[in-house]
Formats: C-alpha cells, sequence, structure tokens
C-alpha cells in the first residue's frame, strides 16, 4: 500500500481511485466494512482503492480541551487499512488552516487529486468547516461531477450506534466484552517491555512493564488478556493490572502482566495484549499478604476462565 503524508497542495494528481473518507480511529468493524465494499467496488470496476485520512485527530485542533483519547496509533491505522485492501491512504495534515475549508474547497481540491468514481463514507460523515458538509452536499457534488456515493450506517450488534467514543466509554468501564464486540475484536496495548519496581517478583508473580503506545487505557482493574509473544508463536494467557498499585502507595499508572507458566526475560520485547474479559477492579489491601493472596486468587480464576473459553 502506498502512504501520502502530504497537504492539498503537495499532494500528486494520480485518480482515478475508489475513495473512502474518515479519521477511523481504532478501525472498528464498521470502518473495516466501510473499507472493505470500498475495496471490493474498486476491483469490480477495475480501479485503485483510497482512504483519505487525517492525523492529528481534527479534535485536537479544533477543541484541544475534548482530545479523545486515542484508541490505535497511527502506524496502528494504516496497517488496518492495508488488511482491508487499500491501495493508497492518504494522510492530511489537519490544522487550522484546513479545518476552515468549505466542504466545496475540499472536494474540489479532492477531485483534481484522486479523480474519484465512487465515494464511501459513513451515514453520519460530516466534514469541512464547522462540519458544515454532510453526506447531502457529498451527493449534489457527486451528482454534478460523475461520481457515486454510496453511504453506510455504521451500526453496532445490539443496533445501537457505533463509534469509537461508544467503543472508549466501554472501556472506560472495564466493559472489555463490549468494546470487543463493537470493535469486532479484542481491544489491544501495544508497547516494549521495560524495566519496572520488580514488586511482582518479590510476591512471587513476575510481571512485564509494557511502555504502552495507545492513548485509551482500559478502566483500572486486573484483566484476562491474550499475549501475543512475536518470538514465542501464537498468544498465551495474561493476568494483566492496569493502574497504580495503591498497597504500595504508588503515583504513576502502570500496565503489568503476569504470564503463568512463563520466567523468561522479555525487557526489550514487542507485546500486544488483548483485553478479553475484567476480574475485578483496583483494590487497596491492608498488607502485602493479603494483595499476595488475592493475586493467587486472580491467577487461579483467570485461568480457569481462560481454559473454559477454549473448550
Amino acid at each position: 500500500m502506498e502512504v501520502w503524508h502530504h497537504d492539498l497542495e503537495t499532494a500528486p494528481a494520480t485518480g482515478p481511485f475508489v475513495v473512502t473518507l474518515g479519521t477511523f480511529d481504532g478501525v472498528h468493524a464498521g470502518h473495516r466494512e466501510l473499507l472493505q465494499i470500498a475495496a471490493g467496488r474498486a476491483k469490480a470496476l477495475g480501479q485503485r482503492a483510497a482512504v483519505v485520512t487525517f492525523d492529528p485527530h481534527p479534535t485536537l485542533v479544533v477543541a484541544p480541551l475534548r482530545k479523545p483519547k486515542l484508541l490505535m496509533t497511527l502506524e496502528q491505522r494504516l496497517a488496518a487499512f492495508e488488511a482491508a485492501g487499500m491501495d493508497l491512504a492518504w494522510v492530511i495534515p489537519f490544522s487550522r488552516a484546513f479545518s476552515e475549508l468549505s466542504p466545496e474547497a475540499f472536494l474540489d481540491r479532492l477531485r483534481q487529486i484522486l479523480s474519484p468514481v465512487e465515494l464511501h463514507v459513513g451515514r453520519a460523515f460530516c466534514f469541512g468547516r464547522d462540519r458544515s458538509g454532510t453526506v447531502e452536499t457529498l451527493e449534489a457534488w457527486g451528482a454534478t461531477h460523475g461520481c457515486e456515493v454510496r453511504t453506510l450506517a455504521l451500526r453496532a450488534p445490539d443496533g445501537g450506534r457505533l463509534s469509537s467514543t461508544r467503543i472508549r466509554e466501554a472501556l472506560d468501564v472495564g466493559d472489555a466484552e463490549e468494546a470487543a464486540a463493537l470493535l469486532g475484536h479484542p481491544y489491544a496495548l501495544t508497547g516494549v517491555v521495560v524495566e519496572g519496581d520488580r514488586r511482582g517478583r518479590h510476591l512471587g508473580f513476575p510481571t512485564a512493564n509494557l511502555a504502552w503506545e495507545q492513548e485509551q487505557l482500559p478502566a483500572s482493574g486486573v484483566y484476562v488478556t491474550e499475549v501475543l509473544l512475536p518470538h514465542q508463536g501464537g498468544t498465551c494467557l495474561g493476568l494483566t493490572n492496569v493502574g497504580e498499585k495503591p498497597t504500595f502507595e504508588g503515583q504513576r499508572l502502570t500496565v503489568e502482566t503476569h504470564l503463568p507458566g512463563f520466567d523468561s526475560d522479555l525487557y526489550g520485547t514487542r507485546l500486544s495484549l488483548r483485553f478479553i474479559h475484567r476480574l475485578r477492579g483496583e483494590v487497596k489491601f491492608g498488607s502485602v499478604d493479603e494483595l499476595r493472596v488475592q493475586i493467587a486468587k486472580d491467577v487461579a480464576e483467570g485461568t480457569a476462565w481462560w481454559k473454559a473459553r477454549e473448550v
């Protein structure tokens, strides 16, 4: 997949394309359906498929106090676009000046650069200055310029709204199952294992301390996670604690994972943690011995849950 990091003035004219537009944070189940439909249409028409997205997130520029915690890094979004069949990903640098463009000015430049034969967007898609561009704007523009506009209603499995915001809301309360249903897969944190304070090892439950890359964390607590070990092949069970370790008067948020039965050095290793099920919230225990007993219970409960899931 070709990747552009061009503004509207420097992007080369290289159409035609079947185009889809959006921020695509999380590339959830509805996003992937939209991308795959566009890729399929491009193949059917003998054209290339392009996704146009933005970085940084538009809210960071137009309303920084309301900036959402992102579910994915840009690199992860690009990987998801490629997996969905995109031939080109155009990442437009989102700036204050760009946010002030009228919908018509943006579409005219899009036509000059990509010559879209079809546009695919979510039914609630808005764009341009003050989000004044709507699906109706696109349809009127497409009728004038010979570009078919196709929309997709992004619906969750329960029939409700499907959005990155709803996924963040689920993660904020620790509902790993709901987040997975909306994403189409478990929510994942990725990063490199770094040295921590080694309290887990002193307690008899060594942990891998993750320097995570995403902005959104699940709510504090203990989770069953599926751990991808790149050099081990496949996945294994992890018990992951997200929190500040209040028993030790912790002041710093950490993501630490115990891998039952695994005792190799993981420092410097890239891990992916997929959050499957929350066992409990974060608790301040009266003593280290109480904490040790609870961790043993968490490991036993998490292992039983993992094995029951495999049956």
